[in-house]
């Protein structure tokens, strides 16, 4: 106890002389983006390698550093030291696989942000819009569309991919107006069970539409979809989705932080806190809530053309249920309404299915098959994968019910504020006296 007092002792004024100096903090997080980079060069094939490079992005929130700043950091390390980094071992694509669907399920997250977070809307079929895009892409990128329509020559070269990207999230942003209206009839517990409903409708649809019409090929799902080309250059690994996942990820990134501070976006948390005391307000209420159910959806589609390029095949067994619920828990996870809550909540998720529990399994396979333990079948790591999932979820759940980084209030100087407030007065009362003192010269 005492050498722990000790160390605390001697560690508390190093540690705050580098909250107070922004030059410490730069020269950490960098020191640390080289170690974690040079290990994973060196590793070839480490997954806490990766992970610890990515843990980067974290550290940088938390510093006090210019988001201009954290946004050049950051650049440098999705766009340069990562790929580059990961490039060097037999796993650099099975990195770029789980980066790229981290991107995918953020953006996903982020969308559903909107309509649970800010507007307050529990939503529980959300991965309908996904579907959604997908499907726009998948049908037309494939020779499917030639089954029912009379014109045109298909499948689609894959320069279409650009504008389907469009295409996507406006019939996802359709689909989601289509869906919002008959359901803001209902609020509260019942509003979750109709979206459920809605969910499962759209994926049913989707599995029944090869009769009498084949639209989407029913159950059989869409194969052979053309990739994405520009300039003849064709993308077809998964280091070259990720610069498009990036891309986009950015753009939605940047769009949700704008609504979020936007007009609209304080009247979706007016009408989150309270329906009846917004509307007193003037806050149209259908408009609004429709607005969420649209911009949230827009996103998903977005992200469910992407999917679909890049699966090159779409079935309906994509789409369930539990994929709704899980975007839903990675809001939830992160905290609601927190922009970097969601993407850290996504980002755990997503590595934690793809990559760190599948791992974890097959390494006990590994020891399972040589010998060195003995597992029971009714306990085999396959099997017991989702039930650690699970048991992780219940621990952050006991322990930070409000997400890993909850929504903050933005805090305003109130000193610039004034400042600001009194300028206006003044520059107002000077407009407002030079009509009276040019009436006066007029008389004179």
């Amino acid at each position: 106890m005492m050498m722990k007092n000790k160390l605390t002792t001697k560690l508390t004024p190093f540690l705050d002389k580098i909250k107070a100096n922004k030059k410490y903090q730069a020269t950490l997080i960098i020191a640390y983006i080289v170690l974690t980079a040079g290990s994973l060069v060196l590793a070839q094939k480490s997954v806490i390698a990766f992970l610890f490079l990515l843990a980067s992005l974290l550290l940088l929130h938390f510093t006090g550093l210019s988001d201009l700043k954290k946004w050049l950091i950051a650049g440098a390390v999705l766009i340069v030291i990562l790929p580059i980094a990961a490039s060097q071992g037999p796993a650099y694509q099975s990195y770029m696989e789980v980066a790229c669907f981290v991107g995918i399920y953020v953006a996903m997250a982020l969308g559903l942000n909107i309509v649970v977070g800010l507007a307050g809307l529990l939503d529980l079929g959300f991965v309908a819009f996904f579907a959604v895009g997908a499907y726009t892409y998948g049908i037309f990128a494939t020779g499917q569309a030639s089954k029912f329509m009379p014109f045109g020559e298909f499948p689609l070269p894959g320069e279409s991919f650009w504008l389907f990207l469009i295409i996507g999230g406006i019939a996802a942003a359709i689909a989601g107006v289509l869906i919002g209206v008959p359901v803001l009839r209902v609020k509260g517990d019942y509003l979750a069970i109709v979206t459920l409903g809605f969910g499962e409708i759209i994926r049913i649809v989707f599995n029944n539409l090869d009769r009498p019409v084949n639209i989407t090929n029913g159950a059989m799902g869409l194969i052979s979809i053309t990739p994405p080309k520009v300039f003849g250059f064709e993308f077809m690994y998964p280091s070259q989705f990720y610069f498009i996942v990036l891309a986009i990820l950015v753009i939605t990134v940047f769009a949700v932080r704008r609504l979020e501070y936007s007009k609209l976006g304080r009247s979706w948390k007016a009408v989150r806190e309270n329906e009846i005391a917004a509307q007193a307000m003037g806050i149209p209420l259908v408009r609004t809530k429709l607005m969420a159910f649209a911009i949230g959806a827009s996103f998903s589609g977005v992200m469910g053309v992407v999917f679909a390029a890049k699966q090159t095949f779409v079935d309906p067994t994509s789409f369930t249920l539990l994929e709704s619920i899980t975007i839903l828990v990675m809001v939830l996870l992160g905290g609601m309404g927190s922009v970097p809550g969601v993407i850290l909540g996504a980002a755990i998720m997503t590595i934690l299915n793809l990559q760190v529990l599948t791992e974890f399994a097959n390494w006990l396979n590994q020891l399972n098959l040589q010998g060195i333990i003995s597992i029971p079948d009714a306990l085999s790591p396959a099997k017991m994968q989702r039930f650690i999932f699970g048991a992780i979820l219940i621990g952050f759940a006991l322990y930070r019910p409000q997400g890993l980084l909850p929504a903050k209030n933005p805090v305003f100087n109130l000193e610039k504020l004034r400042k600001n407030k009194g300028k206006i007065s003044s520059m107002m009362s000077g407009t407002s006296q030079e009509p009276v003192a040019r009436a006066e010269e007029a008389k004179r």
